[in-house]
């Protein structure tokens, strides 16, 4: 578990870690260097969920030998689809830059919106709590979490 305690905002107690794949984790279906080594190094911390459309068909290569569980979209409701996922977890950090991100990020405790290279719906970048430009970095707030607190501290 990843206790935050920010100033202004109260106590959270992190258990799980959801990744939306294509477009935050992965670039053209691959993933984004740097990324395997933070999942190993988070999954100490929280259990780590791959949430995707797989629209190249990638995911499950892509993500073999990661301690992560892969949860493969299946509905034509993908958003609705994410947030049902989403809201079933208790102490939820979401990380994504898809519309389809944006009802996660409503259920999660903590969003984290990553433009990256595709960029960052709107609808997805208004319901985060923070906004960063590459997964690395958003990996890394995780990864030191006074990072967070200074950020979102009142």
């Amino acid at each position: 578990m990843l206790a935050l305690n920010i100033p202004g905002r109260g106590q959270f107690n992190i258990n799980h870690l959801v990744l939306d794949f294509n477009g935050t984790i992965a670039f053209n279906g691959e993933l984004i260097p740097g990324v395997a080594v933070r999942v190993v190094l988070l999954s100490k911390d929280a259990e780590i969920h791959v949430i995707t459309a797989d629209t190249n068909g990638t995911v499950a290569g892509q993500c073999s030998g990661l301690p992560v569980s892969v949860q493969i979209l299946r509905s034509d409701d993908h958003t609705g689809e994410k947030g049902e996922f989403t809201a079933g977890l208790n102490g939820s950090v979401c990380i994504g830059n898809g519309a389809n991100d944006a009802s996660m990020f409503e259920e999660a405790d903590l969003a984290i919106a990553v433009a990256g290279r595709e960029g960052c719906a709107t609808a997805t970048l208004m319901k985060s709590d923070i906004m960063i430009d590459n997964i690395n970095d958003a990996l890394d707030l995780l990864l030191n979490p006074k990072r967070i607190i200074a950020t979102l501290r009142k």
